[in-house]
């Protein structure tokens, strides 16, 4: 007796349940490779960004890249914090600077730290980043340095007491203050910016949903 074969029906339903099946185990995969590492609020930082600001910063520092679970924990909290500054960044509607205005300092960088581009591409390689990480970066920082100088420095004050007294406790005996001025003061006026800026993040912290999730940071 001979069998016969599968109906059409049959066979697209056996291909259908195949396509979804593998459709299933590539949506396993991608979440496996790339979970989620911390959500805050409606927005989410993933194992795949740590990792990749881990090299980068590692690669601006000249530093070997740490990807041990303390290292990836305390990247975590930086990249939590450059969410909610950038989430105040856009509902200020603060101007963001261009690609281009990076392009100076990429070539500064480049010249200073490597004898070709051959060897900064390897350099690249190395650490497993592209050109567009670094400037992705470099633009970033000068976005958010160029935010928190104007929403922060405006409300910081520096009396001509603070700076006699820190010029008493770091300079030598007999030092006079208008030698050290602006530099005291540049000094003073960047470590109460400091301040300003963790004090607003840990209220923007205590009234956002904020949820790490260790498995991702291991």
């Amino acid at each position: 007796m001979l069998i016969s074969p599968p109906r059409r029906r049959d066979a697209e339903v056996l291909r259908v349940g195949t396509m979804l099946f593998c459709c299933a185990l590539l949506a396993l995969q991608a979440e496996t490779i790339d979970r989620i590492a911390v959500s805050v609020a409606n927005r989410v930082i993933t194992a795949s960004d740590i990792d990749r600001q881990i090299r980068v910063a590692a690669f601006l520092s000249g530093t070997k890249p740490d990807s041990s679970p303390a290292a990836k924990k305390a990247m975590a909290d930086r990249l939590v914090e450059y969410t909610l500054l950038r989430r105040e960044i856009e509902t200020s509607h603060y101007p963001v600077h261009t690609a281009a205005e990076i392009d100076p300092a990429l070539a500064d960088f480049q010249k200073q730290y490597y004898k070709s581009d051959e060897a900064y591409h390897a350099a690249l390689a190395e650490y497993g980043i592209s050109e567009q990480d670094v400037k992705d970066e470099l633009l970033r920082e000068r976005t958010l340095n160029g935010f928190l100088d104007l929403r922060f420095r405006p409300a910081v004050q520096v009396t001509d007491t603070e700076m006699q007294a820190y010029l008493e406790k770091n300079f030598p005996a007999g030092s006079e203050l208008d030698q050290y001025r602006d530099r005291i003061e540049q000094t003073l006026t960047a470590q109460r910016v400091d301040q300003e800026v963790n004090t607003w993040l840990e209220r923007a912290r205590a009234r956002t949903e904020i949820v790490y999730h260790a498995e991702a940071l291991q």
